[in-house]
Formats: C-alpha cells, sequence, structure tokens
C-alpha cells in the first residue's frame, strides 16, 4: 500500500489524499460502507460501487463466526467470495469482542468470549486476528486493541492504552503477507494526554497507517473533538489516518477539519433501515404522515437512483407496507447522501476553501428530525 498526499488546506488540517492498493486507488478523504458480514445489507456490489464507494468495511469478528475465515480463503478470498474486486478494509473484531459485555474477560493473552451465534467460546489474540484477516485476504488490516467504554475511570484506560501497545507490537511482529497493509490503533479514552501518549506509543511501532478508535461510544460531542484534534497532528503525515465507527455528516466534516483521511460507519446503511434519510435540509423520518402524499423525492439536491425516479409518498407506502423495496431504496439514498458528501469536501479541499466549506455546512444543519405517526 502506498499513501500520497495531494494537497493540504492552508486554513484547516484538511488534506486530499490517494492510496493505492492491490486492488485499486481510493481518492482521500473517502467514506467506507460497511459490509459486517460480507455484504452492504440490502445492496449488490454493483450497486455499492454505482454510488461512489472505492473500498468497503468487513467485519473479522462475523466472518470469523460464519462462515469461518478458512472457508472464505478456501473460496479465493473475501474479494472473490463477495464479488467486490475493489480494496477491503478489515477491523481486527476488537469492537465487536468489545460489545458483547459479560460474555467476554480480557487478559493480556487475549479476549475469550462467546459467540453471541450458538454460546460457543472462543480465544482471540493479536496474533490469531492477524491470521484472520490474512487469510480474508483484505487489502487493509487493522491491529487488535483494547476498546474502553464510556464512562471509565483513568486508570482503567491507562491500563488498556497499555495492553492495546503491546497488543499492537505482537500483531506487527506476526504479520507475513507484504501486500497487506496494517494500521495501528490508537486509544486513550476522553483524557487528550492519554490520546497523545497513545499516539506517540503505537508511532512508535511503525504502522502503514493510523486509526483512532474508542471515539463515539457516547461521550458528548465536543470530547470527542478535543481529543481527535489532541491526538491526529501526533500521526505521521505520510500514512493514512483513519476514525473508526464515526459517524454522522458533521462528524464526518469534523474530522476531515482535523486531518482524518477514512471513516467508516453503519449510520447510514442502518438508519436507512430504520426510515431516517438523510438529506442537505431536513432529515426524513419516513414513516411520518406528513410524507403520505408527498410527491417530492427524499431530496431534490441529490442524483442518486431513489431521487430519480421515487417520491416520498411512495417509499413511505413501501416502508409502512414492510417491502423489502423499501430497505433498498433508503439504503442507496443514505449511502450516495455519504458518498457525494466526501466528494464535495474532496472539491472543497482541491479549491483550497475546506475551512469555508466546514464552518458553513455546520452551521447550517437542520436539527434533528421530529418524529409523529
Amino acid at each position: 500500500m502506498e499513501f500520497r498526499k495531494i494537497s493540504q488546506d492552508p486554513g484547516c488540517g484538511a488534506r486530499l489524499g490517494k492510496i493505492t492498493t492491490p486492488h485499486g486507488e481510493i481518492e482521500t478523504p473517502i467514506f467506507m460502507p460497511v459490509g459486517t458480514q460480507g455484504t452492504v445489507k440490502s445492496l449488490t456490489p454493483e450497486q455499492v460501487r454505482a454510488l461512489g464507494a472505492q473500498i468497503i468495511l468487513g467485519n473479522t469478528y462475523h466472518l470469523y463466526l460464519r462462515p469461518g475465515h478458512k472457508l472464505v480463503a478456501d473460496l479465493g478470498g473475501l474479494h472473490r467470495f463477495m464479488n467486490w474486486p475493489h480494496p477491503i478494509l478489515t477491523d481486527s473484531g476488537g469492537f465487536q469482542v468489545f460489545s458483547l459485555g459479560a460474555l467476554r474477560t480480557m487478559a493480556e493473552e487475549g479476549v475469550t468470549f462467546q459467540s453471541h451465534i450458538d454460546g460457543s467460546r472462543h480465544l482471540l489474540t493479536p496474533e490469531s486476528a492477524i491470521g484472520i484477516q490474512e487469510a480474508l485476504g483484505s487489502d487493509i488490516m487493522m491491529c487488535l486493541d483494547e476498546c474502553i467504554s464510556y464512562p471509565a475511570d483513568r486508570s482503567a484506560v491507562e491500563k488498556a492504552l497499555g495492553r492495546t501497545a503491546r497488543w499492537a507490537a505482537r500483531c506487527q511482529a506476526v504479520r507475513k503477507n507484504p501486500d497487506q497493509a496494517l494500521f495501528g490503533i490508537v486509544q486513550g479514552g476522553v483524557y487528550p494526554d492519554l490520546r497523545r501518549q497513545g499516539a506517540e506509543q503505537i508511532r512508535a511501532i511503525d504502522f502503514d497507517g493510523y486509526a483512532l478508535g474508542g471515539l463515539s461510544v457516547g461521550e458528548p460531542k465536543d470530547l470527542m473533538i478535543e481529543n481527535l484534534a489532541a491526538a491526529t497532528p501526533l500521526l505521521p503525515g505520510d500514512k493514512p489516518r483513519y476514525l473508526m465507527g464515526v459517524g454522522t455528516p458533521e462528524d464526518l466534516v469534523e474530522g476531515v477539519y482535523h486531518g482524518i483521511d477514512m471513516f467508516d460507519c453503519v449510520m447510514p446503511t442502518r438508519s436507512a433501515r430504520n426510515g431516517l434519510l438523510f438529506t442537505n435540509g431536513e432529515k426524513v423520518v419516513i414513516k411520518n404522515a406528513r410524507y403520505r402524499e408527498d410527491a417530492a423525492p427524499i431530496d431534490s439536491e441529490c442524483d442518486c437512483y431513489t431521487c430519480r425516479n421515487y417520491s416520498r409518498a411512495y417509499l413511505r407506502h413501501l416502508y409502512v407496507a414492510g417491502e423489502i423495496l423499501a430497505m433498498v431504496l433508503n439504503t442507496i439514498h443514505n449511502l450516495r447522501h455519504y458518498l457525494r458528501l466526501m466528494e464535495r469536501i474532496r472539491e472543497a479541499i482541491r479549491e483550497g476553501r475546506y475551512a469555508e466549506f466546514h464552518n458553513r455546512f455546520l452551521k447550517e444543519r437542520p436539527p434533528p428530525a421530529p418524529t409523529d405517526r
């Protein structure tokens, strides 16, 4: 993997770049749709690509449990298995194991957990996390880290920070395939000094890219931004920077402002399945009665297939009736909204006006969508 920084906005940390992988190039900043179990829910790979997606994310935890990384490897790797010939990033499974709560136990060796599928017990170590991802054949792999909950006291965060650094070194030591990039993950909770310490520790191991984890886990937005601002400048400028699991359109715009290159989140796809649709104006809760006779598209400024062909009234009908097509059309729109936002972001950086774009975007964002029946 290679990363080339093309330009830097003069008014902030926003930067334009290009990542080259064995399966293609990625223009940054970029949003990665989440394909948890080898699929972006409700869409074909061809539809995802047509929306402007350049890279998708696969989930190590879920693919390890079902269908199994060895099966995927035997069938030609994840790209061939899911018919996505473009770049793939796989996370380490650390966040999913963390979210199991009482079903997992942390130790220096790794994490022992019970499968949410059948209750079977498994051990995920830094070494096995890399082995699974190498079997999947992703272009970018992630180190196993210890994600800390919010709120958490400082001593617990410090303990997780140290373990994350030790696990990162173990991940780096066992990787075998030079064609697969490996990113280290910076933890540190909501303590800016610990975030800076984590950035220095992970940077010292020398990875192909760097990620900030453990943000957007329930903390107030101002704390997320404070810690983002504390850690990002310490990450190498010649390597990609990835903010994991974040988030809203506002989060993406804020992250780019501070120098982030890559994002992922289930928000656009999950919100689509739950009937929340993003626009440049209001947020549309499509089940609301106000849309029953509304002949307008979701967003008159959107160029997606859904907005070019269907009314809010029809989309409301599909959603209320429980039709599968509702999920398909809603997901097409929400993902295109996110990917189109990234196109606008890259254009603003290219023209040297991102600071202005950032300020105007956040000022004009609508309030939360009202709900009614």
